[in-house]
């Protein structure tokens, strides 16, 4: 069984702007949901330390990574800060490759098929469909018709409870949830009533 086939709740919760100081109550809120992969975007202060104090935390079986990770340097960054998780906006196969290299789970951002063999090929374990806006379910179907038979595809940007069956009939493994679910600064009691929504609206679907 792989790390990913670990996680009972394949949605990933994005923490842009997480503070360290936030960072226990958030993840504690989350890891309680059932969330058990955390994603801290590198380009807000803090990230390296939010993503520590998550993976000191987090119980066994979750993982805890960067997104918004651009380069070889952000890599070695998030890998030496404990973290477990790579994510990217975009499909850079060395950097991919880097990371696979040091042990992370990968899942960079692509939006053609082009981009996606080219992040497979580089080592890619999961593609991040982004912006999912853009692509919409028929795009994933359309994509996941032409990949390898089993490729994790996780739609990212502007997912919602009410659009994840839709997500799924067309073929999604799970998501990234940004600010749908998370703003720095959000009360706990609201983080925790928006993680359960999206948690009951995936374990609603039928696979």
């Amino acid at each position: 069984m792989t790390d990913l086939e670990r996680i009972d709740l394949p949605l990933a919760a994005i923490l842009r702007g997480l503070a360290p100081q936030e960072a226990a109550g958030v993840g504690r809120v989350l890891i309680d949901a059932g969330f058990g992969l955390l994603e801290v975007p590198l380009n807000r202060p803090g990230a390296l330390d939010a993503i520590r104090i998550l993976r000191a935390m987090a119980p066994p079986g979750s993982l805890v990574g960067g997104g918004t990770m651009l380069t070889i340097a952000d890599v070695d960054a998030v890998a030496d800060a404990g973290g477990q998780l790579f994510v990217s906006p975009n499909c850079n196969p060395a950097v991919i490759a880097h990371a696979v290299e040091r042990g992370l789970l990968c899942a960079p951002g692509v939006a053609t098929p082009t981009e996606a063999f080219m992040a497979l090929d580089a080592g890619a374990h999961v593609l991040k469909l982004f912006p999912a806006e853009s692509i919409g379910p028929a795009g994933l179907k359309a994509m996941k018709a032409v990949l390898p038979e089993g490729t994790p595809l996780w739609p990212v940007g502007g997912v919602t409870p009410q659009q994840i069956g839709e997500w799924k009939k067309a073929g999604a493994t799970g998501a990234g949830i940004g600010s749908q679910l998370y703003t720095p600064g959000i009360a706990l009691d609201e983080l925790a009533r928006r993680a359960a929504a999206f948690a009951a609206a995936w374990r609603a679907q039928a696979n």
